[in-house]
């Protein structure tokens, strides 16, 4: 995490912007009147808002830590594609 206000962030928006991308780093901008600003990478920004879609429905959330669960614990089986296909059709 990193703080920059805004003016160093204008003279040097190739170097902040490279931080964001490159280091993926998140670039807290402030400004005036606290109208403060946040830059990151498009990769940062598109896993945040994978992990609020996740986690914004509690019985999908609870799925997935269930599967999560049952990976560690070794309960799982492998089956073909044959059968994958009569589980999704039932």
């Amino acid at each position: 995490m990193l703080a920059v206000n805004y003016s160093t962030l204008r003279n040097n928006l190739k170097s902040y912007c490279d931080r964001a991308t490159e280091d993926a780093e998140t670039v807290f901008i402030t400004r005036k009147d606290e109208k403060n600003l946040v830059m990151m990478s498009l990769d940062s920004y598109n896993n945040l808002m994978e992990n609020i879609f996740i986690r914004s429905s509690q019985k999908n959330y609870q799925h997935i830590l269930e599967g999560i669960h049952q990976l560690e614990h070794g309960k799982t089986r492998s089956m073909t594609s044959a059968e994958w296909e009569k589980l999704v059709n039932e």
